[in-house]
């Protein structure tokens, strides 16, 4: 009988373990690429800080002067929205895949990048409205 045949058994044992291999490569491109993605979206976060920071520095004589905060700290926000989000994105794929021949990165340090960036962002925010030309208060 076909199914008594001890060749098609092993292609098919041979064709099972290829295609498995071919899913560990996929797992492992994915993790790399969402890797990829978490570093794009905290360049994202750095750059909304630095135009933040810029749009107050080169506008900070507008009339009224809480326009240029105003706009520099919605920049700041998003920072904080852009990291956190990552966050959050990065750790749920990542809890979803296993890395088979590469390292998968440690969700401590995921989780301590992203805080850290948009604790730096909150902190530069308050800067913003609590500082003026290097004195606290208005």
């Amino acid at each position: 009988m076909a199914q008594d045949d001890p060749a098609e058994d092993d292609n098919r044992d041979e064709s099972t373990r290829w295609a498995e291999s071919r899913t560990d490569w996929a797992e492992d491109r994915t993790i790399m690429a969402l890797e990829r993605t978490f570093a794009g979206w905290m360049r994202t976060a750095f750059a909304a800080i630095a135009i933040g920071v810029g749009f107050r520095a080169l506008f900070g004589e507008f009339d009224p002067p809480w326009l240029a905060k105003a706009i520099a700290s919605m920049f700041l926000l998003l920072a904080v929205l852009f990291a956190l989000g990552a966050e959050r994105r990065a750790c749920r794929a990542f809890a979803r895949l296993s890395s088979h021949a590469v390292d998968s990165p440690k969700m401590p340090n995921i989780k301590l990048i992203s805080y850290s960036v948009a604790a730096g962002a909150l902190l530069l925010l308050v800067a913003f409205w609590v500082l003026s030309d290097g004195q606290v208060g208005a």
